[in-house]
């Protein structure tokens, strides 16, 4: 199934729900609000308290910052290169059903050279215990997005960037 499929599927299922099924879905719309309002600091570190001490926050693609990251730490991380880059988001919609909560948003940057970026993405969140315990990133335009973070984030040399460097 592809990403697209997959967020239409998630949109659909979440969509079917009541826009306020209750306290449960009001709270976790709350909990993203607050997330964005933290991310819109610039300081990464203000995401932090609403992250699970498990999270798992995935990011589609084929550049230096796609990948899952796992645990606050490596979110967090990612969250800094994102604030080198500028980047920004503008929620502009909000559906819970369960622990389940989908936003979509605008996100740009204007690094003023090379490519920039500006589409709209979707975030499929799962809460538990009040926190982010996962994140699916789905965007629309994974070629725009590629292109950016290779001409942002560069990797180091060889052979520094290998993982088990003997």
């Amino acid at each position: 199934m592809t990403r697209l499929a997959s967020l239409a599927t998630a949109l659909l299922a979440v969509s079917a729900a009541p826009a306020n099924a209750g306290p449960l879905e009001d709270n976790n719309i709350q909990l993203v609000k607050d997330y964005y309002a933290a991310y819109a600091t610039g300081n990464p570190e203000a995401v932090r308290p609403f992250l699970a001490p498990d999270i798992v926050w995935r990011i589609p693609g084929h550049h230096p910052l796609a990948g899952d990251k796992r645990g606050p730490d490596e979110v967090v991380a990612f969250f800094r290169g994102l604030a080198d880059g500028k980047f920004k988001a503008e929620p502009i919609f909000f559906q819970a059903q369960g622990d389940l909560v989908v936003d979509v948003h605008r996100g740009w940057s204007n690094v003023g050279s090379g490519p920039e970026i500006d589409q709209l993405y979707a975030l499929m969140f799962r809460i538990k215990d009040g926190k982010i315990a996962e994140a699916q990133n789905f965007l629309t335009d994974m070629y725009q997005s590629d292109a950016f973070y290779w001409a942002h984030y560069l990797l180091k040399p060889l052979p520094g960037r290998l993982a088990g460097e003997r």
